[in-house]
């Protein structure tokens, strides 16, 4: 019998132990009203001269005794009744009590073992990964191949946030990353343009027309997909894109992005994929609290905008999370192309200086000497 059953009949017999004890109380006044009129008929005809009366008074007395003690058996049934239903409550309470418990654990025991599969598949991914890159050291000289070839530009990062439900900080998290940004040391080098309830084509007009050099999302996801906004002004279930058609919508234009952060719940193996598309991608390896992403989140860009490697902004980034007493600081997982090391890559990199001026050759002509 499932907890729901026995909460069912747990209340039911509470309700009916309920009812006998109310009816019970009834019958016993009632009882005590019967008797104290008995008794007090019994109490005149004692005291009265005349037959007649005395006669009428114990009539009464004894029709009063006869009513006192039938209330007092239907109240005697009345109670055992209570008392049997009573222990049936105090048997049921513990039936659904260990019954609750029993489902409660077979919960957690299912999501334990999804995070652990989920968990597993994304360590055997980077363990792949990291495999075929050990197979390449050596590759320093070709890192940018796989980059843009350097221009006199700043960091363009595209930032789409979705919540259609409006059950996420999306606005929080963009004001946070933009304050963190303009704290930074390389700050005027950096450029944000940001979409708080972004739709698709939000992610399509802005590959084209920014030409991000970093793409953000935050919001809604899974394994195989991203959850976009759609075109309406109520609350809504969201509009949700593929993995695979999310990730054909990076590759299709020409400058392409360097890096993808998926700052939404199961999006690991999404980044795990991408890096077939872009050198870099993040993603979260289970479901992440909102404030340990923005968190996250605004540490990573703060890092970045720092001049700080990719490696070097994500493990702030983890531990930012970690330090403000948040519990999800090892789910934010960083994949990168073969040929790509992210402690190498950095997306700021501050203007060289201009050598100083060579000075000026000596002048071998002797001075003229002046006599006195």
């Amino acid at each position: 019998m499932t907890a729901r059953e026995y909460r069912a009949k747990l209340e039911q017999a509470r309700k009916g132990q309920a009812d006998a004890e109310r009816r019970a109380a009834s019958l016993r006044r009632k009882e005590a009203t019967a008797r104290a009129a008995a008794t007090q008929q019994r109490s005149s005809a004692a005291r009265t001269h005349s037959a007649g009366i005395r006669d009428s008074r114990l009539r009464t007395a004894a029709r009063r005794e006869k009513e006192a003690n039938k209330a007092a058996r239907e109240a005697s049934s009345w109670e055992t009744r209570g008392a049997r239903l009573g222990r049936r409550a105090a048997t049921l309470d513990v039936l659904y009590a260990e019954a609750e418990a029993e489902e409660r654990e077979a919960v957690e025991t299912v999501l334990r073992q999804e995070r652990r599969e989920a968990m597993l598949r994304v360590a055997s991914e980077q363990a792949r990964l990291d495999a075929r890159l050990t197979l390449t050291e050596g590759y320093m000289n070709d890192v940018l191949r796989h980059l843009r070839a350097p221009k006199p530009e700043p960091l363009r990062i595209l930032m789409l946030g979705a919540a259609a439900g409006g059950d996420l900080r999306i606005p929080r998290e963009q004001a946070r990353i933009r304050a963190a940004v303009e704290r930074a040391l390389h700050r005027d080098l950096v450029e944000l343009d940001a979409h708080p309830a972004a739709t698709a084509d939000h992610l399509l007009d802005g590959l084209t027309r920014f030409k991000p050099h970093v793409v953000h999302f935050s919001g809604h996801s899974a394994e195989d997909l991203v959850v976009f906004e759609k075109d309406v002004d109520h609350f809504h279930s969201g509009a949700v894109v593929t993995a695979g058609a999310f990730a054909r919508a990076i590759a299709a234009v020409d400058d392409q992005p360097l890096l993808v952060l998926l700052n939404s719940c199961d999006s690991a193996p999404q980044a795990a994929r991408l890096v077939d598309t872009v050198p870099l991608a993040i993603g979260m390896s289970a479901s992440i609290g909102d404030i340990d992403a923005i968190t996250y989140a605004a540490r990573f860009y703060a890092a970045v905008a720092d001049g700080q490697s990719i490696r070097s902004a994500h493990a702030q980034g983890r531990v930012a999370i970690e330090m403000a007493g948040l519990l999800d600081h090892d789910l934010p997982t960083l994949f990168h192309a073969d040929d790509v090391d992210p402690s190498m890559a950095l997306l700021v990199t501050p203007p060289t200086a201009p050598p100083p001026p060579l000075p000026l050759p000596a002048d071998d002509t002797p001075e003229p000497v002046t006599g006195p």
